[in-house]
């Protein structure tokens, strides 16, 4: 089975309630971006996501193990769930940009 269709859920400051939403159609493959001000407003982004029909679900690094966790169980594991992340490297400019 080819990826079709599949959503990416950002953190960003100021988004819509309920999501900042866009869209990139390439006519072979559907990618739903999704922009949220916190990541516990990831949880029923992700649940519409199912509902529309996403193949897999991708969480920025601001998710962390926790909210990605709190993620998957509340789509029940419908599709899978991965996460960014940084490696050491990048530790001290991310915790710059998010202290």
């Amino acid at each position: 089975m080819a990826l079709t269709h599949w959503g990416f859920i950002y953190t960003a400051a100021g988004s819509a309630a309920g999501g900042e939403v866009n869209v990139v159609d390439t006519g072979r493959c559907r990618t739903v971006l999704v922009g949220v001000g916190r990541p516990e407003e990831g949880v029923e982004a992700a649940r519409r996501l199912v509902e529309e029909g996403v193949q897999l679900i991708e969480l920025c690094g601001g998710f962390g193990p926790v909210w990605a966790g709190r993620v998957i169980e509340a789509i029940g594991g419908a599709v899978p769930v991965g996460t960014v992340g940084y490696g050491p490297e990048a530790v001290d400019q991310v915790h710059a940009i998010f202290s």
